[in-house]
């Protein structure tokens, strides 16, 4: 009805002209003929649509009979697979039953693989046999049940490791010095330490390979290390490590005299400078007072009067006084001896004064050295040691050096000191006799 109307608004608005010429009859076959069309086209849409709706119901059909299939199936697997499961459950209780002993023993050898494989990976023996501690991976990381060559394989990892711990080996291999690899003849103590060219090398598990250390221990050690590097047979004295590089690694870190020198800082270098100077200045001042005490022995041995030395210009004095006055000749004497002291007393107070003040500095360092201490202690507290170390390290080792230097010049000032009163001594003796002997005539 409503594409007859349509259809009648479109013939009667569209083609007005028309719609005169043409008579009733004739627009009612139109309109008949334009009904018997669309019956036909809904007649045709109702026949899709009955077909469409079989189609959809057949479908549904197929899709109901394949979900039933498919729930039957999986009740069936969920069934085998409980089956299944408890098939297993019985296999791997009767698997346990049976393996007894061997599941023990299993445990003990993946443990001992473990074990070994870890100590494989620190032992300098692996720097001379590379590669042993991956053949244990199969062992120790596997759930199953080692086999024999892999259990004779243990067994000779453990006996290859103690036989070799206890050998002094010769061996050629590459090892890093300075950042770069270079092939060298090794010697290896045992599992304790090894050498090369007279220095120790260290085993680097990262890289499984020796290493020259940077920086190597006192002097001491590596002479012995020498030793043993150029020795052709009998026995040699060789430091070792029984720590296997915990103590070496404490030697190399430990400061040597010219770094610990260096941690006194500024006053440490001055209180040095001060000791080098009295030392020098002593030692000179003692040897000259020697010369002059072998000259004053010669004069006393000698007739004749020489001007090189206080006794020979003393007795010059004198000679160069003709009185016959005693008391003039006291005089003079005390006047050319009262000359002669300055000389043999020259530099004692600067001596003195030196060993006075080398303790002083010292202190001066520790006082500098705890400030610094407490200021890193204000501003990162106390939970690293080592920002703390270099003030300490100050105050102490500038003590240290105000002590080492004033002892010693304290000695050498005292003996400085007592060669000059035995020269003073002598010539105080010789005036008392030139006196006597004035005195007798």
């Amino acid at each position: 009805m409503k594409s007859f109307i349509m259809l009648w608004l479109f013939i009667f608005f569209t083609q007005p002209i028309f719609a005169e010429h043409l008579g009733l009859d004739q627009l009612l076959r139109e309109v008949k003929k334009s009904q018997g069309v669309e019956a036909k086209i809904n007649k045709a849409r109702e026949s899709q649509f009955l077909a469409d709706k079989n189609k959809q119901q057949h479908l549904l059909q197929s899709s109901l009979v394949t979900l039933s299939k498919q729930e039957q199936l999986s009740r069936q697997l969920k069934t085998h697979l409980d089956e299944n499961e408890e098939e297993l459950g019985l296999l791997e209780t009767e698997l346990k039953n049976k393996s007894g002993v061997l599941g023990e023993l299993f445990g003990v050898a993946k443990q001992a693989a473990g074990d070994l494989k870890a100590d494989l990976s620190q032992s300098l023996v692996s720097a001379q046999f590379p590669g042993r501690a991956d053949k244990l991976d199969s062992i120790a990381n596997s759930k199953a049940l080692p086999t024999i060559g892999e259990l004779e394989n243990l067994w000779f990892t453990l006996q290859q490791e103690m036989t070799e711990s206890g050998k002094v080996v010769h061996f050629t291999t590459k090892i890093q010095a300075a950042g770069e690899l270079q092939e060298a003849k090794v010697i290896r103590i045992g599992t304790f330490n090894a050498l090369s060219n007279g220095e120790y090398l260290e085993f680097l598990p990262d890289t499984k390979r020796l290493n020259l250390l940077e920086k190597q221990p006192e002097s001491k050690y590596l002479s012995m290390a020498s030793d043993l590097t150029n020795s052709q047979s009998g026995p040699v004295s060789v430091g070792i490590d029984p720590t296997r590089g915990v103590i070496l690694s404490m030697l190399i870190q430990a400061p040597d005299s010219i770094e610990r020198i260096q941690q006194g800082g500024v006053i440490g270098y001055i209180i040095l400078i001060m000791g080098a100077i009295g030392f020098i200045y002593a030692i000179i001042r003692w040897f000259n007072l020697s010369i002059i005490g072998k000259k004053m022995d010669d004069q006393l041995n000698s007739s004749n009067v020489s001007t090189d030395n206080p006794l020979g210009r003393v007795f010059i004095a004198a000679e160069q006084d003709k009185s016959d006055n005693t008391e003039n000749l006291e005089l003079v004497l005390d006047e050319a001896i009262t000359r002669e002291i300055p000389i043999l007393e020259k530099g004692l107070p600067m001596i003195k004064l030196l060993a006075a003040v080398a303790p002083l500095l010292g202190l001066l360092g520790t006082v500098t050295g705890m400030i610094a201490t407490f200021q890193s202690i204000s501003l990162f507290g106390t939970g690293d040691p080592k920002l703390m170390a270099n003030g300490i390290s100050q105050a102490l080792v500038t003590t240290m050096l105000g002590l080492c230097v004033a002892i010693p010049l304290l000695f050498l000032h005292s003996l400085v000191a007592s060669r000059s009163r035995t020269l003073v001594q002598i010539l105080d003796e010789q005036t008392a006799g030139l006196i006597s002997r004035r005195l007798e005539k």
